[in-house]
């Protein structure tokens, strides 16, 4: 397995979500955008799996758990950020566990969290 290609996919699909998550979000597709949050920093956490484990990371979405496959270290904000991304992970993949869509401004937030988790992750590389 080639380690830095591994790695290179994992951050550019993550970078892929975060444009699309920024587009629903921006056209009121709250709960889908906050999925592709979800997405993008599950995969900027897959390729710390993969730095650290030199494995292919494991077919699971629970963000915490995968962060306990590397050497980081989230502060409390960015683990809140995490809880609440996982609400949105579940829709798409189990309708009856469908979140209420947080107001606009609280939606933005959250995207803008991501980007900024998404931006300090990138740079632990």
């Amino acid at each position: 397995m080639d380690i830095g290609k591994q790695i290179e996919y994992w951050i550019n699909t993550a970078e892929n979500d975060l444009q699309t998550a920024e587009i629903l979000i921006a056209n009121g597709k709250t709960v889908q955008g906050l999925f592709f949050c979800h997405l993008c920093i599950e995969k900027a956490i897959k390729a710390h799996v993969v730095r650290c484990t030199e494995q292919v990371p494991p077919k699971v979405h629970r963000l915490l758990y995968l962060l306990n496959l590397t050497d980081l270290t989230f502060s409390e904000d960015e683990k809140d950020l995490c809880a609440v991304l996982m609400a949105f992970q579940f829709e798409g993949r189990y309708p009856e566990y469908y979140p209420s869509s947080p107001a606009p401004l609280k939606a933005n937030e959250y995207f803008k969290q991501t980007k900024n988790l998404l931006s300090c992750l990138k740079l632990k590389l």
